[in-house]
């Protein structure tokens, strides 16, 4: 499947050189004292549990960039069903390059497979409704390329990549600021001052501060930690003036009624903070 714009080569290459370098340092001492330098050898990817399988791509980079001449057979792919038992893939060539990259690839098809699983569940529950699914930015540091990533081959869409793609107001900008209508016009100015093309979302807490972000001019409104009644006035407030979005607390027994609501878009952490990892092994054949 298509990689999200934030997933280039670049960026790849980066992470997986410093995530091998933290982890090898000045060797793969087990591997340098056992295995012979000439050993070839073939494993496979065992699926032990059902998901949404994610992080094969980044595998296969991950095993290319350590070695070159690694071979690897691809039989499920991103965003695949894939079942307890099933095998994704086979990599073949250096026993010793094969053993040094086995654990960074788990690691992250692990996480990533299981984000991607969590946030498929979610997404079909959203299955005939206006409403997308976003991710937010509580992620692990250094590790947010992965987990955005496989939110998207899980079906859902990406929020703001960092602090520096969109302008998002939050309570603590509004309270330190001192109110939404002076923190919009001044995101507004910087905006046009530097030249920038930002979208300015603004968190709000109550129907008042729906109000004044819609006079505002905010592109997008946060109705945070609102119940669903409350959050069904505060979108006819809104009238269409501006993009919606529900955020905090949401679980997936309540996405259907949020969307009822008619929100463009529902956030959650949890897609990528509460994701527990899949169960999959990389086994010599």
């Amino acid at each position: 499947m298509k990689r999200p714009a934030y997933v280039t080569d670049k960026a790849l290459k980066e992470f997986i050189k410093l995530a091998l370098a933290e982890d090898i340092q000045d060797g793969d001492h087990s591997t340098l004292a056992t295995i012979p330098k000439d050993l070839q050898q073939k494993a496979k990817l065992l699926v032990k549990e059902d998901c949404i399988l994610a992080g094969v791509e980044m595998a296969e980079m991950i095993f290319k960039t350590f070695d070159k001449n690694l071979r690897v057979e691809v039989f499920i792919h991103d965003g695949e069903n894939a079942k307890k038992g099933d095998i994704a893939f086979y990599v073949e060539g250096s026993a010793r390059s094969i053993l040094s990259t086995e654990r960074l690839v788990l690691n992250c098809m692990q996480r990533m497979s299981g984000i991607a699983t969590l946030t498929h569940d979610w997404d079909s529950r959203l299955v005939g409704t206006k409403t997308k699914l976003l991710d937010t930015r509580k992620t692990t540091p250094n590790f947010r390329i992965c987990e955005k990533w496989a939110v998207a081959i899980g079906g859902g869409t990406n929020h703001r990549y960092g602090l520096y793609d969109m302008i998002m107001l939050k309570d603590n900008h509004i309270d330190y600021n001192g109110s939404i209508t002076n923190a919009v016009k001044m995101a507004k100015d910087y905006v046009k001052t530097q030249k920038k093309k930002l979208k300015i979302e603004v968190e709000t807490r109550n129907l008042e501060e729906v109000e004044e972000a819609v006079k505002a001019g905010a592109d997008r409104i946060m109705l945070d930690n609102m119940d669903v009644p409350v959050m069904k006035k505060a979108v006819e407030i809104i009238g269409g003036k501006a993009e919606t979005e529900a955020s905090g607390g949401i679980t997936r027994e309540v996405l259907k009624d949020v969307a009822a609501t008619g929100v463009d878009y529902i956030s959650a952490g949890a897609l990528t903070h509460s994701a527990h990892n899949v169960d999959l092994s990389l086994k010599a054949v």
